[in-house]
């Protein structure tokens, strides 16, 4: 089977495509041959080593997809070859075969295409946890997102949506607050263009926001805060603009605020239950068609570092998917 493979800490393009043995699975495992998996903005920081996770050398990036299992280890239940499946894991996605935990493993919903499926446990998995658990969004209030028009920005504008709260979406460029006006925002901000404090008071009569989901940091975030609503909630998700910003912590003090973090994946491996639950929410919502995956661009395993090139660009717009048999 063919693999992406990550030999030494760098850009996209120092990874190579290596022919390797086929995979055989543990006790406690299963093989699945992947269909299609989900390129994340994580996995361009795994690669340079610049993440939390940190996998040894060699190693194959890429932590979800869809696929068929190929082959069950001992003492699995209720799954069998032939089934298809969701998968998230650590790292090994972007390969024709993966080794996978039977605990990190789901049937596919019936219906689900491979490429949805592949697109939907991080980003939405990261969105349901930070508004749903962490920032207890309920009807009636107003988030505003930051880089609306990512993977993860489209999900939580779903999500937010699903939940009766208003949303605003601020993003880059008016192409990119079209997809966020057609997957359910309210109200969109141009931050290239606009003074976004002002816009955000105009937005809101002047109250602010009641949670920011914020996966870009860098410059926008302390603007941002400064317009948090009363008891407002910051959700912390990352920093895809690549700087860490320095809050003044008398804003929290001032608006009564809090800064909140989310770290979906040791959610995920803390509280196995929870999360469990929230994707059986994230998978009646999807069948009934309250958010739908956008899927933006589909690449070949040996394109691989053409689709993290684009991803580190802010190139994309919601989803991207590696297709290993392309």
């Amino acid at each position: 089977m063919k693999a992406v493979l990550c030999k030494a800490w760098g850009s996209p393009d120092t990874l190579v495509v290596e022919d390797l043995p086929d995979l055989v699975p543990g006790a406690g495992q299963v093989v699945i041959d992947v269909k299609a998996a989900g390129v994340n903005f994580p996995d361009v920081l795994i690669i340079q080593n610049k993440y939390q996770f940190k996998p040894e050398l060699p190693f194959t990036p890429g932590s979800e997809l869809s696929g068929v299992v190929r082959a069950v280890g001992e003492g699995v239940g209720k799954i069998n070859v032939g089934d298809k499946v969701i998968a998230f894991i650590g790292h090994g996605a972007f390969a024709q075969q993966v080794i996978a935990p039977a605990q990190a493993v789901m049937p596919m919903p019936p219906g689900m295409d491979f490429d949805t499926a592949a697109a939907i446990t991080l980003t939405y998995g990261t969105s349901h946890h930070a508004v749903v658990d962490r920032a207890q969004l309920k009807a009636g209030e107003t988030m505003l997102v930051l880089g609306a028009a990512g993977g993860v920005g489209l999900a939580t504008i779903e999500i937010g949506k699903a939940l009766g709260a208003r949303v605003i979406a601020a993003a880059s460029s008016d192409e990119k607050l079209a997809i966020c006006k057609e997957h359910g925002a309210d109200l969109t901000i141009n931050y290239s263009t606009e003074d976004l404090r002002e816009a955000i008071k105009a937005a809101t009569d002047g109250k602010g926001p009641d949670v920011i989901y914020d996966p870009v940091g860098g410059i926008y975030a302390e603007p941002a805060f400064r317009s948090i609503g009363w008891r407002g909630r910051y959700l912390v998700i990352g920093f895809a603009n690549g700087e860490i910003p320095k809050l003044p912590l008398n804003l929290t003090l001032l608006k009564g605020a809090s800064l909140v973090g989310v770290f979906w994946g040791e959610f995920a491996k803390r509280e196995p239950k929870a999360n469990m639950a929230a994707m059986r929410e994230l998978m009646g919502w999807l069948a009934e068609g309250k958010i739908k995956p956008h899927i933006s661009g589909r690449y070949a395993l040996k394109d691989t570092a053409i689709a993290l090139n684009d991803i580190a660009a802010r190139k994309v717009t919601g989803k991207v998917v590696i297709q290993p048999e392309k």
